[in-house]
């Protein structure tokens, strides 16, 4: 019996974001038979879990140990920039790696992928994958640092076995920019659990009562970090002419970040007093969705926007920005509508729109239910299997003449 294929998936931060989840839904997914996985993660402190969140990523976690996924935890490897913590990540990184020998590291977000993948380089681990769950090559900071993160990802391309891309815009702006050649990306979606989102059985005029929803109230809905790059802003600032138009309008927004305050402050100083229901992180994102007419997504960058598969499988039609990977999902006119990045007016012409035809918002969450089967978790995990085959494959077979590899 042949030995398992020894992986280490690695990433920056560990939580309930959609990056976290696709990371833990690859190691839980991986053949036990087949893979030994092991998953290296960073701190959490700056997530400031709730409780609740922290109990739900508890029981992900013990369900990955109970599959035989060991977990370690390293504290110093966190998302903002510290040069002596960002050396002691590296060095730890890299005693775990020495000390594993693993067939495959994969790494997942910009931090970890930058650490993790020098780490392999020099712990000479046969196959380097890297996710990067959207890029930072624009809408996250200025052109100087843009242009120099854009700079040091061309660097690492040189270590980078293959890139995995979660959606054809992604891979193309990696192709365009001269980050990565076609041959070494490729496209696999971030999987969702659709059973949880399409089976969820919700009363809704109870539910509604219990976010603070009239019966009547005309829904649009965001669901994610409240962060700059969500352009979030954009949608409350839309949100006074929508109320105009349709005056039973609300916005529920659901997710925490460093934006909250800023985001309070804006509805408050454009007179949303009661309009814009700030719900915080909720366990129960698959019992709000049905509640909403609309889920909103207004990124300024997104690589593939994980909540808009949800969403669909909800039977919630969408608007989305038309940027980054979010047009590969998101068909306009078919199963929502797509605006320029950064257009409050464009996002309040959209969502009115749709406000006022019926008919076209459940053809296209008809549209959205029959889209979304293509994103579950099971094809992700199975493409990312047979990844892992061909490019260990690869190795086998441009080995040098004679070779024999080394047992770990």
């Amino acid at each position: 019996m042949s030995r398992r294929t020894k992986v280490v998936h690695i990433i920056t931060r560990l939580d309930m974001g959609g990056s976290a989840q696709n990371t833990l839904l690859s190691c839980l997914g991986l053949d036990p038979a087949l893979y030994s996985v092991t998953l290296v993660k960073g701190s959490t402190e700056e997530s400031n879990m709730t409780r609740e969140e922290e109990e739900r990523l508890e029981r992900y976690l013990a369900s990955a140990r109970r599959q035989g996924v060991t977990t370690i935890t390293v504290p110093t490897l966190v998302r903002r920039i510290s040069l002596w913590n960002d050396l002691r990540a590296f060095l730890g990184i890299l005693r775990h790696l020495r000390r594993l020998r693993p067939d495959i590291i994969h790494t997942h977000t910009s931090k970890a992928g930058l650490l993790g993948r020098l780490a392999a380089w020099l712990a000479r681990v046969p196959v380097v994958v890297h996710t990067p769950h959207g890029h930072v090559f624009y809408g996250h900071f200025g052109s100087t640092l843009s242009r120099f993160f854009l700079l040091v990802e061309r660097m690492l391309s040189r270590i980078t076995d293959h890139l995995v891309a979660l959606s054809p815009g992604e891979a193309e702006d990696y192709m365009e920019l001269a980050v990565m050649p076609p041959h070494k990306i490729s496209v696999i979606p971030s999987g969702i659990d659709l059973r949880r989102f399409a089976a969820a059985r919700v009363d809704r005029l109870r539910k509604r009562r219990e976010l603070g929803l009239p019966p009547s109230a005309l829904a649009v809905g965001f669901v994610g970090w409240l962060l700059p790059i969500k352009g979030l802003s954009f949608l409350v600032r839309a949100m006074p002419g929508i109320l105009a138009r349709h005056p039973e309008s609300f916005l529920v927004v659901v997710g925490k970040g460093d934006e909250e305050v800023r985001l309070r402050s804006l509805a408050d100083s454009l007179g949303l007093n009661g309009r814009v229901l700030f719900l915080g992180w909720r366990p129960d994102v698959d019992e709000i969705l049905p509640c909403l007419d609309l889920l909103v997504l207004p990124s300024l960058n997104e690589g593939m926007g994980r909540v808009l598969v949800e969403a669909m499988a909800a039977g919630v039609p969408i608007v989305a920005s038309r940027t980054g990977g979010v047009p590969d999902l998101v068909w306009d006119g078919q199963n929502g509508l797509l605006v320029p990045p950064a257009d409050s007016g464009a996002l309040e012409q959209a969502i009115s729109q749709l406000f006022r035809d019926e008919p076209g918002r459940r053809r296209m969450a008809a549209k959205g239910k029959k889209v979304c089967g293509q994103y579950s978790a099971q094809d992700m995990v199975e493409q990312i299997s047979n990844l892992y085959s061909v490019l260990q494959e690869r190795l086998w077979l441009h080995r040098p003449s004679g070779a024999i590899l080394a047992p770990n």
